[in-house]
């Protein structure tokens, strides 16, 4: 359980992000979208390469990127001066009609393909076991989840979601948050409290009842040890800001605090076949030491040749099988990153866990 003076200043932060909220828009629905790679790189995801269509007369859109008014002859017809096979529509107001090289097409309609956004739970924690407590299924040693974020495009708002944000979840060998499924809990209880303050404060709720939401909710069944409380809070407002998605916030959290590798990047978005969203594929671990002995011990075993980390789009984030580990040459594994995260943080974490267990001493003799 938090102490009084941590939810109060929890509670005192939600209901700043709260409180920013509230001022912000709606977000409009566009009818038809558009977009155009207008910088030749591939794909139309940077900021002005995509559009919601202008409705015309007749109930037809036209793009507004790149448009141009169209020229009349001397009979009067009107031409588009980009070509013959663009069409030029007139505002539904009137004046000069105009065209574009750009098409258009319906939010949600056959012209939007969008990616599934990979779902992988990762290796379970408890596997089957036999009548002496032995395991009988599979054992994955360091194994990890495959996860995506997304760089600014259309999709998040042209907001970065895969901007490292600190050192949110504390790596912390040995300790109570020890498998995956439990640091992507902690990053999943992070964005349920964010989501309660929002959603209150939209039911009508004062910023102080919606932060207080939040609160209660960001700390229901965490270990309040396991993350840096003021970097979680900041995260939580950055993302209230945000286009970003609860994997989004899984990736900068795990990524943030060194537990994930970059496979690749690849369009997860497309309008009228035009990349407007990309994503970047992870696998992202339990601890920092896991992905570091993976990164550099997949290269020593041939199990792993030819696969590597699968594709940005399916990354390949399995353990390693007990024979694998064992085979592995750890003279060869560079854990100098390990150790001197290790060397800097030690003294300030042993300060205040001996205050927290204090702390914690005292509250329960007065109790």
């Amino acid at each position: 359980m938090l102490r009084k003076p941590f939810l109060a200043r929890w509670i005192a932060a939600l209901a700043a992000a709260a409180t920013l909220t509230a001022a912000l828009p709606a977000p409009a629905i566009a009818q038809q979208l558009c977009a155009a790679d207008l910088n030749g790189n591939g794909d139309a995801a940077d900021a002005g390469e995509t559009a919601s269509c202008t409705e015309m007369q007749g109930g037809s859109w036209l793009c507004p990127i790149q448009e141009t008014a169209c020229v009349a002859d001397a009979g009067g017809q009107y031409s588009c001066p980009l070509g013959t096979q663009y069409q030029c529509l007139s505002p539904s107001g009137g004046g000069t009609p105009s065209c574009s090289p750009n098409s258009c097409t319906t939010t949600g309609g056959s012209g939007i393909e969008d990616e599934p956004v990979v779902d992988d739970p990762g290796a379970p924690a408890d596997g089957p076991v036999d009548a002496e407590g032995n395991c009988t299924g599979a054992i994955e040693i360091f194994s990890g989840r495959a996860l995506r974020c997304r760089p600014a495009g259309l999709k998040t708002t042209f907001s970065n979601c895969c901007k490292d944000r600190g050192k949110i979840i504390k790596d912390g060998m040995g300790s109570s948050i020890s498998s995956i499924g439990t640091k992507i809990a902690v990053a999943k209880g992070v964005f349920t409290g964010m989501k309660a303050a929002y959603t209150a404060f939209k039911a009508g709720a004062t910023a102080s009842q919606a932060a207080s939401a939040g609160a209660n909710a960001i700390i229901a069944g965490i270990d309040p040890t396991s993350i840096a409380i003021s970097l979680a809070i900041n995260f939580m407002m950055d993302f209230l800001l945000s286009g970003c998605d609860q994997q989004d916030m899984e990736v900068g959290m795990l990524r943030g605090s060194g537990m994930c590798h970059e496979v690749g990047t690849y369009c997860s978005s497309k309008i009228l076949g035009i990349c407007v969203q990309k994503s970047k594929g992870h696998c992202c671990f339990n601890t920092k030491l896991g992905r570091i002995i993976q990164e550099q011990g997949r290269p020593q075993l041939k199990s792993f040749n030819g696969l590597g980390w699968g594709t940005a789009k399916h990354p390949y984030c399995r353990g390693f099988t007990p024979d694998e580990f064992q085979a592995l040459d750890f003279s060869k594994i560079d854990l100098s990153e390990y150790y001197s995260d290790i060397e800097a943080r030690a003294q300030s974490d042993i300060q205040i866990d001996m205050k927290d267990r204090v702390d914690a001493y005292m509250q329960t003799i007065q109790n």
